[in-house]
């Protein structure tokens, strides 16, 4: 394979030469070449192999033959764009809505989670008429333009004067670090109460309200789980000013949570969004993605006159995989297995709580699991450098784990979904190491290279 032709130095030269210099790897002092992966574990160059606890792209295991066969037999047959009639379009639409309510049952199948967003956005500016966006503070919705001005963890590097004056920003729902935590009597209709003042000022201004946007769970922002009723309350201020609510399961959706299929559905049946977008793990590594909305905002979009056309939105090949990768999710119980595995890992890292003072809070359903690192469980001070030697040390132990959140001290753990009880519990015994640092550290400065060389001086021992 022309990935294994060249050493590593070679790779990193040509990539600093040709490849853009604002598109960053892992683990930068030394980043990883990885040249094959198969289910939860990702291979270097020199066959080292690594537990991933990072790809929920790779939804259902690296390389699964089932989906890797399905994608390769259609290939050998067709692979042309959605004008022509095809089968796997109209079955793959027919199964992903069997998972969703049934006010939700029109498609539009994209190629990237950017590219769902970006048309969720469109459906519902036609949809009311209206323009302004409700978007969470640390979220982050994808890198095209439109996304970029509704993605605080992006746009707050830039000047107030490139602030989209029609972009509101709501407060995460995050009851651990948030405005409201979890002492709170309702935190819920406080945070619900933040996005009706929101409304009543831009109404003061003129604005209109086009839509609510949010992923069910933050992941950039932190692995924030919001607290029960918030969406159902959010969205009858959203619905009552004309809006319309766009759930992001780009990151959580397909049977991560492991109680339900898709995350928003952790806030009860009474939550249905009006539109649900759809990426990453939908073709386990293949770039496809998809908008589902309700028969009424389609028809909408449709009566404004323009075609919308996608070319590979929708092909042969991405319908086979994307069936393949409902298929193994459910013969393999991969649903199932994120609950239990998921349950078993909270437990473990719930015990890491109670015998380390730098684990703040341990949050998150199935295999959707966020460990928040402070120096100060009262001051809730982020250990933003502690989290980053962690990743690394884990790294050096072959375990690779990232860590993000507006602070950078949330270490995130959303594996491939056959990520096993024993593979739960090697991370966790190795996140042990925690209990070195905080011993040299004491919650003073100190120099944390010098504390970690210290501990591979104990691991070597």
């Amino acid at each position: 394979m022309a990935t294994e032709c060249l050493d590593k130095k070679q790779t990193i030269d040509l990539r600093k030469k040709f490849i853009g210099p604002s598109c960053k790897v892992f683990f930068s002092h030394d980043p990883l070449k990885i040249v094959r992966a198969r289910g939860q574990y990702m291979y270097d160059e020199n066959g080292q192999q690594y537990l991933d606890c990072i790809n929920n792209v790779a939804h259902v295991g690296h390389s699964h033959p089932t989906v890797v066969r399905a994608g390769t037999q259609q290939m050998e047959l067709l692979n042309t764009n959605s004008r022509f009639l095809h089968d796997n379009l109209v079955l793959y639409a027919e199964r992903l809505q069997a998972t969703l309510p049934d006010p939700l049952s029109v498609c539009y199948f994209v190629n990237s989670g950017s590219e769902a967003n970006d048309l969720a956005l469109r459906l519902a500016w036609q949809y009311t008429g209206h323009r302004d966006v409700i978007t969470l503070n640390n979220a982050y919705h994808g890198h095209v333009s439109s996304l970029i001005d509704i993605s605080p963890y992006k746009f707050h590097q830039l000047s107030d004067d490139e602030h989209k004056q029609s972009v509101h920003v709501a407060p995460s729902p995050d009851v651990y670090r948030g405005k409201f935590r979890a002492d709170h009597p309702d935190p819920a209709l406080a945070y619900s109460d933040e996005v009706r003042d929101i409304i009543t000022r831009a109404h003061k201004r003129g604005g209109k309200i086009a839509a609510f946007i949010a992923e069910s769970l933050q992941s950039c922002g932190g692995q924030v789980v919001p607290p029960a009723g918030y969406f159902q309350k959010v969205a009858a201020h959203v619905r009552a000013a004309g809006g319309v609510v766009i759930a992001d399961e780009v990151q959580v959706g397909f049977g991560r949570v492991g109680s339900h299929f898709w995350g928003f559905q952790l806030q009860g049946e009474d939550f249905v969004p009006d539109i649900v977008t759809m990426g990453k793990p939908i073709g386990n590594g293949h770039p496809m993605s998809c908008v589902v909305t309700t028969r009424e905002v389609a028809q909408a979009f449709m009566a404004a006159g323009m075609e919308y056309f996608n070319t590979f939105g929708g092909n042969p090949v991405s319908c086979a995989i994307g069936l393949a990768v409902l298929d193994v999710i459910q013969n393999e119980d991969l649903q199932g297995n994120a609950l239990r595995v998921g349950a078993h890992l909270s437990r473990l890292l719930g015990g890491l709580k109670e015998t380390h003072p730098l684990v703040g809070d341990v949050r998150g359903p199935g295999l959707f699991v966020g460990v928040e690192l402070v120096r100060d469980r009262v001051k809730l001070t982020p250990a933003t450098a502690e989290a980053q030697e962690v990743i690394y040390k884990l790294k050096e132990q072959h375990i690779l784990l990232s860590a993000d959140g507006p602070h950078r001290n949330v270490l995130k753990i959303k594996p491939p979904m056959c990520f096993s009880r024993e593979d739960a519990e090697r991370v966790v015994e190795k996140i042990h190491l925690l209990k070195i640092l905080e011993a040299l550290l004491g919650f003073h400065t100190i120099n944390v290279v010098d504390v970690w060389s210290q501990i591979s001086s104990t691991n070597s021992n």
